[in-house]
């Protein structure tokens, strides 16, 4: 797919991983619409792009917030490419030390945004990529969500997390075997460690130990790594029904 003058959609698009998605879909000509709660980073992401950006306010767990994004995407041009990357990853263990449970509320929260939104998010993109000319491939659009190596390699006390990024790993063929006929690849994107504002509230021999876990290179993932893959897979068209790693060959350790 030529990203020229097509218009994408990133969740989570004003900050971290999908602040720097935005930025390299914008750099290969895309139209982006930055969706994403925090209006103030957002307009400002947006004011920073011009003309090759714009916002829309919104929780990805909220149905109808999400169909008026998809709708305000679509006055920018053909939507074709939509990332999700909105997530938390808030951390506890089954049991604590007491023996306390885990609690449920804060599970169910997490699977809600991190799978349920991430879904609300394909199923609502998918509907309008249906509506497109297809292209002489017969590809009408691409949709890339964002697992984890926790998914694979879920730590102590990333019980909600890794199921609910495990999810989204075990979403992707089904998705895209059910999106086939419509000409819509779906692939997913399974980060590593990567020196977003998250990490950046750690101290910095924190930081370095983060670091010296990844294979090679033995640093933290650059955001703008991310939104180069994220590139890679709009314009291949081969690409399809798959998770990748980006991660730097780390296997996480079990804590």
């Amino acid at each position: 797919m030529k990203l020229d003058g097509i218009v994408a959609l990133v969740t989570g698009g004003a900050s971290g991983l999908g602040a720097a998605t935005v930025r390299q879909l914008a750099a290969r000509g895309a139209k982006v619409l930055i969706v994403d709660r925090d209006e103030a980073k957002g307009q400002a992401l947006a004011a920073e792009l011009g003309s090759n950006a714009a916002f829309a306010k919104a929780d990805v767990t909220d149905p109808a917030q999400i169909e008026a994004a998809v709708a305000e995407a679509g006055k920018l041009g053909t939507l074709r490419v939509a990332v999700s990357c909105a997530g938390v990853g808030w951390a506890s263990r089954t049991l604590d030390k007491t023996g306390k449970p885990h609690d449920l509320e804060l599970f169910r929260t997490v699977i809600g945004i991190n799978l349920i939104g991430t879904f609300n998010v394909l199923r609502l993109a998918a509907s309008a990529m249906s509506k497109n000319e297809p292209t002489a491939d017969g590809e009408r659009g691409v949709i890339v969500n964002t697992a984890s190596v926790a998914a694979f390699d879920g730590q102590i006390g990333q019980i909600a997390y890794a199921a609910s990024k495990a999810g989204v790993a075990g979403m992707t063929l089904p998705a895209a075997r059910d999106l086939a006929p419509a000409g819509i690849r779906v692939v997913t994107i399974a980060p590593g460690i990567f020196d977003t504002p998250m990490l950046g509230t750690l101290p910095e021999e924190k930081r370095a130990a983060l670091a010296a876990d990844v294979v090679f290179p033995k640093r933290l993932g650059n955001p703008l790594e991310y939104g180069s893959m994220v590139v890679a897979i709009a314009e291949n068209g081969y690409l399809n029904g798959e998770t990748i790693r980006l991660d730097g060959s780390l296997r996480m350790p079990p804590k």
